[in-house]
C-alpha cells in the first residue's frame, strides 16, 4: 500500500484569514514590550515635537520597534521597516502602520539622550515589581566594532609624511603659478593652480586636525602611564623597605611622552580607536563598552562607553552611571584590568566595597594552592595591593568575586553572541554611547520578560 502524504494547498493558505491575536501568544515578548512602554513617562520626548505639521508617528510605536528589534537581534532600520510588513510581532507593535527606515533611524539618533532616562525608568519598574533589589554588582567591559574601516585610518608617522609631501606640493604649485604668470612656461590643459592649491590646503587642514587629536590622545596616555609607573615604583620601594632586600625583577621603565608612529586616526569615525580584538590577535576599529550587572537579577544597572583601549579608567564612570534612585550597591567585583589604587579609592569614596583582582586569574587552582593556608591578615601599613589580595582570598571575597564569571560575563556574551550585537550603526562617541545604552535597555526588557513570567507577574 502506498504511503499517504499531507500535501500543501498554497492557494487556500494565501486566502486564509487569521488575526494577529491568534498568531501572537499572550506571553509573547512583543506584547510585553508594548505593555512596558505604556508604563513609561514619555513626556520629554513628546515635548520635542513641534505643535504644527503633519501627523507624526507616536513615540510609543517607534520606541517599541527599536526595543523589540534590538532585543531580538535586528538593529538595521531598513530591516525593522521590512518587519512591519512581514513580521507579525513588528506589525503588532507598529499597529499595522509602516514607518520608513529614515523615520526610524532619525528617531533613534534624535532621542538617544532620552533613552538613557527610559533605561532608568525600566529599572525602577523592575524595582517596584520586586525583581530588582540593589545588592552586589560586577563590572566588565568588551570591545565592539565601530562603524569604521581600518582602510580609512592613517598612522601618525604617515600623517607627518603626508603633511610634508603636501606642503612641498603647495610650494611647487605656487612656483608654477608664478612662472605661468610671467610667461616662462605653459601649464598643461585642465590644470588650475589655485584649485590644486585649495585642494591640498583642505587636506592639510584635515591632517592638522587628525594630528592634534593624536597628540592629545598621546598626552592622555602618557599621564595615565606615568601615574601607573609611579605607583609601581612606590610599591617596589615599600617592598624593599619591609624586606630589607633589593626588589627582584627589572625596574619599570618610565613612559615616553608624545605620539607613537603606529598611533592611528580614522577619518570615517574619528572617535573610534584601534584596539586589540578580544577573539583573536588582530586589531580593529573599536569602542570599549562597559556594563555593571546586579548579581541576583542579572539586570544591567549601569552602562558606559569610551575609546580607551583598556579598562583602567572605566570603573569610576561606570559606577557613576548608576542612578541614585536605584540605590547604591554594597560591593563591586572587577577583573585585574581594573586594578589600580585610584579605582579602589573611587569605590571606597562611594561606600562600595571593592573586590578587584590583582593579577590574572587561573582557570583552575592546582593542588598546592588548594592546600595552602590562607594568608594572614596584613597590617594597616600594607599596600592596597596586598590588602586586596588578602581580601580576595577570604571566604566572603571568593564568594563575591566568583559571581563575576556567572553574571556580567554571560550578559556580555548574550549581547554579542545571542543578540548578535557586534558593530555599532552610529558614528561618534556620543552616538555610540547612546546606542550602547539602547542595547542594554533592550537586554533588560528581554531579561524582565523572563523574570516576570517566572514569578507570575505577567
Amino acid at each position: 500500500m502506498a504511503r499517504k502524504f499531507k500535501t500543501p494547498d498554497y492557494e487556500s493558505t494565501l486566502n486564509q484569514t487569521i488575526t494577529i491575536g491568534e498568531a501572537l501568544p499572550p506571553n509573547h515578548l512583543a506584547r510585553f514590550v508594548v505593555e512596558i512602554i505604556a508604563q513609561l513617562d514619555l513626556s520629554s520626548i513628546y515635548e520635542q515635537f513641534a505643535p504644527v505639521g503633519g501627523a507624526a508617528y507616536a513615540p510609543e510605536i517607534l520606541l517599541g520597534l527599536l526595543f523589540y528589534g534590538y532585543a531580538t537581534g535586528i538593529f538595521s532600520s531598513r530591516k525593522i521597516e521590512q518587519g512591519t510588513y512581514e513580521s507579525i510581532p513588528f506589525r503588532y507593535i507598529a499597529s499595522d502602520l509602516h514607518p520608513d527606515h529614515d523615520t526610524i533611524a532619525n528617531f533613534r539618533k534624535t532621542f538617544l539622550p532620552e533613552i538613557q532616562e527610559l533605561f532608568v525608568q525600566i529599572l525602577l519598574l523592575a524595582e517596584a515589581a520586586g525583581v530588582l533589589q540593589m545588592g552586589n554588582i560586577s563590572v566588565d567591559g568588551s570591545k565592539v566594532h565601530a562603524d569604521a574601516s581600518k582602510s580609512k585610518a592613517v598612522s601618525y608617522k604617515r600623517l607627518v609624511e603626508l603633511e610634508a609631501k603636501l606642503r612641498q606640493e603647495v610650494a611647487e604649485l605656487f612656483t608654477l603659478g608664478e612662472q605661468a604668470d610671467q610667461g616662462e612656461m605653459q601649464l598643461p590643459d585642465g590644470l588650475v593652480v589655485q584649485d590644486e592649491i585649495a585642494l591640498r590646503e583642505e587636506r592639510l587642514a584635515g591632517l592638522a586636525k587628525a594630528k592634534a587629536v593624536l597628540e592629545a590622545r598621546a598626552q592622555e596616555r602618557y599621564e595615565a602611564e606615568q601615574a601607573e609607573y609611579e605607583a609601581k615604583i612606590r610599591e617596589r620601594e615599600e617592598k624593599s623597605r619591609k624586606t630589607g632586600r633589593k626588589p627582584r625583577g627589572p625596574k619599570p621603565k618610565p613612559p615616553e611622552p608624545g605620539p607613537q608612529d603606529k598611533d592611528q586616526y580614522n577619518f570615517t569615525d574619528p572617535d573610534s580607536r584601534i584596539m586589540k580584538n578580544s577573539t583573536n590577535d588582530g586589531f580593529d576599529q573599536h569602542y570599549n563598552v562597559q556594563v555593571g550587572v546586579e548579581h541576583e537579577s542579572f539586570l544591567v544597572i549601569a552602562n558606559g562607553l569610551s575609546n580607551h583601549p583598556n579598562d583602567k579608567q572605566e570603573a569610576e564612570p561606570t559606577l557613576d552611571a548608576i542612578d541614585p534612585r536605584l540605590g547604591k550597591p554594597k560591593a563591586a567585583a572587577m577583573d585585574n584590568g581594573y586594578f589600580s589604587i585610584a579605582n579602589i579609592t573611587a569605590c571606597e569614596q562611594r561606600s562600595i566595597e571593592p573586590f578587584i583582582a590583582t593579577g590574572k586569574e587561573a582557570h583552575y587552582l592546582d593542588l598546592e594552592t588548594l592546600l595552602t593556608e590562607p594568608p594572614e591578615e596584613p597590617d594597616a601599613e600594607a599596600s592596597p595591593k596586598i590588602k586586596m589580595n588578602y581580601k580576595l582570598r577570604t571566604e566572603a571575597g571568593q564568594a563575591i568575586y566568583r559571581l563575576r564569571k556567572c553574571t556580567v560575563e554571560p550578559v556580555i556574551g548574550i549581547i554579542k553572541e545571542i543578540l548578535g550585537f557586534r558593530q555599532f550603526s552610529l558614528r561618534g562617541l556620543l552616538a555610540a554611547e547612546g546606542e550602547w545604552c539602547l542595547v542594554c535597555l533592550a537586554f533588560n526588557i528581554k531579561r524582565l520578560h523572563t523574570l516576570f513570567q517566572a514569578q507570575g507577574l505577567w
